[in-house]
């Protein structure tokens, strides 16, 4: 070897050597860095007329598996879902309360509690039916159920409308991510025809990689030119020679009506096309079932109870009055004066006094009347009754003596299927369409009107100032107690099967329900989170740094480089001999 090619060899070797050791030294330093893979430089032999002639670097890169790059990508997608869905259920459980047991005695703050505080006060109020104050106390614990109910219901659309904004300020974040990619696939092509080093931007396009994919579910590929192309699970472009960003606008107002099949909800679009059914996993894809599916269900099953309860409750209260009897009773079926009335049978309206005394009255037989206007007509031609229907479109029956009310008397009466009162709810208890506006009567609330606790005389003739209503019989609050505790069909909904049963047990089965979803919601974040680490440990494992190994290389690579720089001492000193010698002769 010549001496030439000798020096040239030790300075390959020195400059080599010093890429290699600022390369090791990066890796030290970042490699608590999130992200960052540990970096090569990529060392060949120069061969020159068949004799090796030194080393040098041809490039420095990052070995990541692709394989277990792409395991961690579904993974991340499958962790966003589970959190995600885990703290909503979280949260949906918190709404339930709870209950404990003690002995004989259940106490809490769940829905099947508030059901047995009032079972407990109806049954304080069926062994002295005239107290005022227990009356008082039954009407109070109805309340109270009714208050849970409607916040309960309030709260899981609140849920919604959570989930909805979080939908919005996800795809913020996704958005940032795709242009992000799209940015990194610019500057690693301009790099790349520079010949420069392109490890560290793929390290960075990586991690957007896997911070979008927490939020949704996509597929991708690295293109030929070295472009990462990102897709839809359907294939809808999201990154190819630009991003293609998403747009999605929230909600203003969120109630048990929105839905996104409706149209309340706006679809997730891009380039003008809706891709939400595309988006089944990640934060978003968890966001959008929990919106559309998990909490509607959950919605359901209370709009059950309040449906059932509310129609349980005033079949009762219907057929009773309350004593003293109202001056007004108000009906809640909306009807007009041209509604139909398809009805048969005869019921009695009654005008008494404060003490039940009758005043006047009159059977009236219904399958006479066409309309309900005429029925109106019929009403107003009783002693002492003033009936219309009101503003609101409500059957109104007033007694004209401020001191005296009205009582009904459902008789054989069948209108629509139902009693008269019961039909058009001139003694409803409860009111409302749904668990978000279930209440008690107001009018009963406010005291207005009292407990409906009397039945009408059915005899078939009554006589004027005789009593006809009396409050000292337990057979109305039996009656609620019963339909309480007895045996209710409920329809299937949200996920629960159609069961029978008390209405503390199908209350008790809601929240075991959602119990269950959110027990479940725990496990399954436990186990994702569990695999996500797995993936995740394993790739850090295959292509993250260790500190150890890089400390060993850069020790080792600075014995190379006192080698090759010895080796350049030595061919120097060759060459002075030389020149020495050669200036001698």
């Amino acid at each position: 070897m010549s001496l030439d090619i000798a020096r040239l060899v030790a300075f390959s070797g020195i400059s080599a050597t010093e890429l290699q050791i600022s390369v090791a030294s990066s890796n030290i330093s970042n490699a608590d860095t999130a992200g960052y893979t540990r970096k090569s430089a990529n060392q060949v032999t120069n061969v020159t007329g068949g004799v090796g002639t030194g080393v040098s670097i041809t490039g420095i890169s990052s070995n990541v598996d692709k394989l277990l790059l792409k395991s961690l990508i579904g993974a991340n997608s499958e962790l966003g879902a589970a959190d995600t869905t885990n703290s909503y259920l979280t949260q949906l459980q918190q709404l339930f309360g709870s209950a404990s047991t003690s002995g004989t005695s259940t106490t809490g703050t769940s829905l099947a509690n508030s059901l047995a505080s009032l079972e407990s006060a109806l049954s304080s109020l069926a062994s002295s039916p005239g107290s005022v104050s227990l009356q008082s106390a039954a009407v109070s614990a109805l309340d109270d159920f009714a208050s849970q109910l409607r916040s309960t219901s309030s709260g899981v659309q609140t849920l919604r409308g959570n989930a909805d904004k979080d939908i919005a300020s996800s795809v913020k974040s996704v958005n940032d991510d795709l242009q992000q990619i799209a940015d990194l696939n610019v500057e690693i092509r301009k790099m790349a025809a520079a010949g420069q080093s392109t490890a560290d931007l793929e390290d960075q396009r990586n991690t957007a990689l896997q911070d979008l994919s927490s939020y949704m579910n996509v597929s991708y590929y690295t293109a030929s030119n070295g472009d990462l192309q990102v897709y839809t699970s359907s294939g809808r472009a999201l990154v190819d020679s630009s991003a293609h960003t998403i747009s999605y606008t929230a909600s203003a107002n969120v109630s048990s009506s929105t839905s996104y099949a409706s149209g309340g909800f706006s679809g997730i679009m891009v380039d003008g096309v809706d891709v939400t059914s595309q988006i089944t996993s990640g934060k978003i894809g968890s966001l959008i079932t929990l919106r559309d599916d998990t909490l509607p269900a959950t919605q359901a099953q209370l709009d059950q109870l309040a449906s059932q309860l509310k129609s349980a409750l005033n079949e009762v209260t219907n057929g009773a009055s309350a004593v003293p009897p109202p001056t007004s009773l108000t009906g809640t079926t909306s009807v007009s004066g041209t509604t139909a009335l398809s009805a048969s049978g005869t019921v009695r309206i009654a005008v008494a006094d404060q003490s039940g005394n009758l005043v006047s009255y009159q059977d009236l037989d219904l399958s006479s009347y066409a309309t309900v206007g005429d029925l109106v007509t019929a009403l107003n031609g009783i002693s002492g009754v003033s009936a219309a229907i009101d503003s609101s479109g409500h059957l109104s029956i007033s007694a004209t003596s401020s001191s005296n009310g009205i009582a009904i008397n459902d008789m054989t009466s069948s209108v629509g299927g139902s009693g008269f009162s019961d039909y058009f709810g001139m003694n409803d208890l409860v009111t409302g369409t749904s668990a978000a506006d279930f209440a008690v009567n107001s009018s009963i609330l406010s005291g207005a009107s009292g407990l409906p606790t009397g039945t009408l005389d059915g005899s078939s003739t009554l006589t004027a100032g005789s009593q006809v209503l009396t409050s000292g019989s337990a057979t109305v609050i039996n009656a609620l107690y019963t339909k309480l505790t007895g045996s209710t069909s409920f329809a299937s909904a949200g996920g629960l099967s159609a069961t029978t049963g008390s209405f503390a047990n199908y209350a008790a089965s809601i929240v075991a329900n959602v119990a269950s979803k959110a027990s479940q919601a725990s496990s399954a974040y436990t186990a994702k989170s569990t695999a996500q680490s797995t993936y995740a440990n394993s790739l850090s494992s295959q292509s993250g740094v260790n500190i150890d190994e890089e400390t060993a290389r850069v020790s080792s690579l600075q014995n190379k480089y006192a080698a090759a720089s010895q080796l350049i001492s030595v061919v120097n000193s060759m060459f002075s001999s030389l020149l020495s010698a050669v200036q001698s002769n």
